[in-house]
């Protein structure tokens, strides 16, 4: 992990971009810590983080400045500066292509945009994983936020270091990962917009139904994609406090 820039915000928090390898990222970190901190993987969707930075980083903040937590992200595979991917840039058009017209996304279109992405990001994750708890001043233990939720789902799955999930309903989730939830038991936090036009409500109510964990919650505000209450921010870093702390 190389180090790129810094800024020190107003309320302490300390802002580093970083490389992995060719893989972009940032690390937010409170301003003063007595003790290694825990920390919370913020994923992004695929839009590249410089289009999503100010929702992203305003939500890193928060959770570093209100709660002690170190927060972190890094660029998926294919989106932002990163080198374009041919098959994924094929899938996302064959999946416009369908919906323009009306027609159904099939299952095939599904796997094929979602599963070679989860298939790619994951392992990154777990890189960043690795050297992000490597830093002094980053103890764990570890929680997951938002982004793709086929990401989310496999890498809760996968890595035992994960101890709690926050995970936005949404975007489309292949039939494997559904059976992948059933392997998921930490604690979870699910949040639904009951309105969101571009997503299936029933398939997202499959997906909360299908993990395993023992404990987990469904938050459903009314509203579209982008109509998320604001009280949810906080929500969700209580949750972490409970499972982080």
């Amino acid at each position: 992990m190389h180090f790129t820039s810094e800024n020190r915000f107003d309320d302490g928090v300390l802002e580093r971009a970083f490389t992995l390898g060719e893989i972009p990222g940032i690390l937010w970190t409170p301003g003063s810590a007595s003790a290694p901190a825990p920390l919370i993987l913020i994923g992004l969707p695929p839009l590249g983080l410089r289009q999503v930075y100010a929702r992203v980083a305003g939500r890193a903040r928060y959770y570093a400045a209100e709660y002690g937590f170190a927060a972190a992200t890094i660029e998926l595979p294919g989106s932002g500066e990163r080198p374009r991917w041919d098959a994924a840039e094929q899938a996302r058009a064959d999946l416009r292509r369908v919906m323009a017209a009306g027609g159904p996304v099939t299952e095939e279109i599904v796997d094929a945009l979602v599963l070679p992405l989860v298939e790619r990001a994951v392992p990154e994750w777990q890189a960043a994983l690795d050297a992000l708890l490597a830093l002094p001043e980053i103890g764990g233990p570890v929680g997951y936020e938002g982004g793709v939720i086929s990401i989310g789902v496999r890498l809760a799955a996968v890595d035992p270091r994960i101890a709690a999930a926050g995970l936005f309903a949404g975007s489309f989730v292949p039939a494997a990962i559904v059976e992948e939830a059933r392997r998921v038991t930490v604690p979870l936090q699910v949040l639904l917009q009951w309105d969101d036009e571009g997503n299936d409500r029933q398939a997202a109510l499959n997906l909360f139904d299908a993990f395993g964990s023992e404990e987990k919650t469904l938050h459903a505000n009314t509203g579209g994609h982008t109509g998320v209450p604001h009280f949810e921010l906080d929500a969700g870093a209580r949750f972490f406090a409970r499972h982080l702390t």
